[in-house]
């Protein structure tokens, strides 16, 4: 939820201040590449943590024609929102809310003969013709249908759409490796992805849309766009991979910015211990800062000795464990107030640490960096409406 109009007068003790101006220029950047095809915003795990409402909004705001989220959950709650328009979602487990979708004219994922029967048994109790995509397994080896099952889940889905139920509006699979160009699976993909719609197709399947590219898809290699493109972390600013390049290397501005206030700066005497197990001791007289944050609100505990962070206009490193609420940097003598910014990462205008560099950090990637940020950090949503 936008906490804009909400902000206490009092410094926070952490804030993920989320630039939907940003957003809506990464969508229109997005949109650019892909003249066309139509474009989905995946709003996913609340958006990707930067708030799925309105991030969805200021999507949909820049003309992105879909959202996309994982769960029917999501989905609902974007529809319980007021959010209008063609929606997909796409990880469904057995007895999950399929009526529920339907009667609110959500686009549903079938991946095998099981989630088949629950649709069909859904739009016959809803009164109402579900609309359905079909997922292949192209080699991702993750949901979606095999090859060797997939004439079967067409037929029985063909069956359902000549009764009435069912209505096929997309075909549609992902890719494994588009982060990592040149990868020969991409191409394999990409060959199996048009046999599968061509037998799709050959069995009388006329879908509104074909669709297997992601982000970095979308970013690099046009022959994938078909009739409509998924974008996930990069409607967020944030590079698919570093070897795709920076965000601004693709047209886009990251649109989070963490930071904490220091709840404390103390002087330490050389050969102090610092957190948990003393990994970090002091080399000499310093200063120390506490930025009230920890693994409980996703700082990950991988950043232990590793995590930058930008404190009084100047990087500093975690100094020793991340704990639960808190951890510790070294200032080297400096003396900022208490209640000093110190921004974990943002666009990098400033200077400051971006997620890729916290994700370089800790050996993962920036995706799992934004997206970890818990709920006790709120997210505090600027430049919502489009300037005058």
């Amino acid at each position: 939820m936008s906490e804009t109009a909400t902000v206490p007068t009092a410094p926070l003790r952490a804030r993920a201040e989320i630039d939907l101006g940003a957003l809506r220029a990464n969508v229109r950047a997005l949109r650019a590449r892909t003249p066309g095809a139509a474009l989905m915003a995946v709003v996913k795990s609340d958006g990707y943590g930067h708030g799925a409402v309105p991030c969805a909004r200021a999507a949909r705001a820049a003309g992105a024609d879909w959202l996309g989220t994982a769960t029917p959950e999501e989905a609902l709650a974007l529809r319980a929102a007021g959010l209008p328009g063609r929606m997909l979602c796409w990880l469904w487990v057995p007895g999950g809310p399929w009526r529920q979708a339907i009667e609110a004219d959500i686009d549903v994922s079938l991946s095998g003969p099981w989630a088949l029967r629950e649709a069909v048994a859904a739009a016959r109790a809803a009164g109402r013709t579900a609309r359905v995509q079909l997922k292949a397994d192209t080699g991702l080896g993750r949901n979606g249908c095999q090859p060797a099952d997939w004439p079967g889940l067409v037929a029985g889905a063909l069956r359902a759409e000549a009764d009435g139920l069912v209505r096929i509006t997309g075909l549609w699979s992902h890719f494994a490796c588009a982060d990592e160009p040149g990868h020969p699976s991409i191409a394999a993909q990409l060959d199996r992805f048009r046999e599968m719609v061509a037998y799709a197709e050959g069995q009388g399947v006329r879908p509104e849309v074909r669709h297997i590219a992601n982000s970095p898809a979308t970013l690099t290699l046009p022959e994938t766009h078909f009739d409509l493109v998924r974008t996930g972390i990069a409607v967020y600013g944030i590079s698919p991979s570093p070897e795709l390049g920076t965000p601004a290397d693709l047209g886009l501005r990251p649109v989070m910015t963490l930071s904490a206030s220091l709840a404390l700066v103390k002087h330490v005497p050389g050969g102090h211990g610092v957190s948990y197990g003393h990994h970090y001791v002091t080399a000499g007289d310093t200063t120390l800062g506490l930025v009230p944050v920890g693994y409980a609100d996703g700082i990950p505990r991988h950043a232990s000795g590793t995590g930058p962070v930008l404190v009084d206009g100047k990087w500093r490193t975690v100094a020793g464990r991340v704990a639960m609420d808190q951890f510790v940097v070294d200032l080297g003598g400096d003396e900022p107030e208490a209640g000093a910014e110190a921004v974990l990462f943002g666009p990098g205008d400033r200077g400051e640490p971006t997620a890729e560099d916290w994700a370089q950090a800790c050996g993962t990637i920036a995706y799992e960096i934004v997206t970890r940020i818990g709920t006790r950090v709120p997210r505090v949503h600027v430049n919502e409406e489009e300037p005058g």
